[in-house]
Parts: structure tokens; sequence; C-alpha cells
């Protein structure tokens, strides 16, 4: 599986957006919170792996 790295560019009630640093031809993508680890900020980087988001 290929590893992204994200960016959370902005948190909306039970939604975060992430965009993806090293692939600007992928559209902004819309993710549950509850998929994500709780300690999530706008701001904060996240890689995704293995169908797994990990703060970096």
């Amino acid at each position: 599986m290929e590893t992204i790295i994200y960016t959370v560019s902005r948190i909306d009630g039970d939604y975060a957006y992430l965009v993806a640093d090293e692939r600007p031809e992928l559209e902004e993508k819309c993710v549950a919170r509850a998929l994500l680890p709780a300690e999530i900020n706008e701001g904060v980087k996240l890689k995704y792996e293995f169908l797994q988001y990990e703060i970096l």
C-alpha cells in the first residue's frame, strides 16, 4: 500500500478535511473524525498507511 502524508486543512463538526502534501493532483479529502486520532487539530500532519492515520 502507498503511504500518503496529509495536512488537516480544516475541521468542520464531525469531519476533517485533508490535503495531500506531496500529491497536489489529489482533491481535498473529507474524513470522519472518528477514523482519525483524537488529538488532531488544523495544521497537524498525518501519515496514511495500511488504512490507518497516524500523527507525525
